[in-house]
């Protein structure tokens, strides 16, 4: 887990998160129906859904302007306890493009990116 981040503040939200990234990504992705819901399942199952607290944990931990840290911070904290990832530190479905996380990870961000910021604002906006 990314260090000073914990999801117990953001249980509650962790349900908008996901709506956000079913319909921004799930929706238009290739392993999906179209209408957000995946056809993945079992050994091939969605490793956004399987890791989605961590993936939450380690966008919510970095904030940034460029993509690079939000990379490095997925390849330690939820990468780094994948499945498919070798010991050596190389992931097959990443390299043969499998990996749907991977593959849509920007706009992974930019979901969870707009519901913090939502989520702040409406916060901020009450609190006055």
């Amino acid at each position: 887990n990314p260090k000073g981040v914990t999801m117990e503040g953001n249980m509650e939200d962790l349900g908008k998160y996901w709506q956000a990234v079913q319909h921004r990504v799930c929706a238009h992705c290739v392993d999906g129906d179209g209408h957000g819901n995946c056809r993945l399942s079992g050994e091939d199952a969605c490793g956004l859904k399987l890791h989605f607290p961590g993936i939450v944990e380690t966008v919510l931990a970095v904030q940034s302007n460029t993509i690079e840290p939000y990379i490095e911070a997925l390849r330690q904290n939820v990468c780094a306890e994948c499945k498919h990832r070798s010991p050596n530190g190389t992931c097959t479905f990443r390299s043969n493009l499998d990996c749907g996380l991977d593959r849509y990870f920007p706009l992974v961000i930019e979901a969870i990116e707009t519901v913090r910021w939502q989520t702040e604002n409406t916060i901020e906006a009450f609190g006055d």
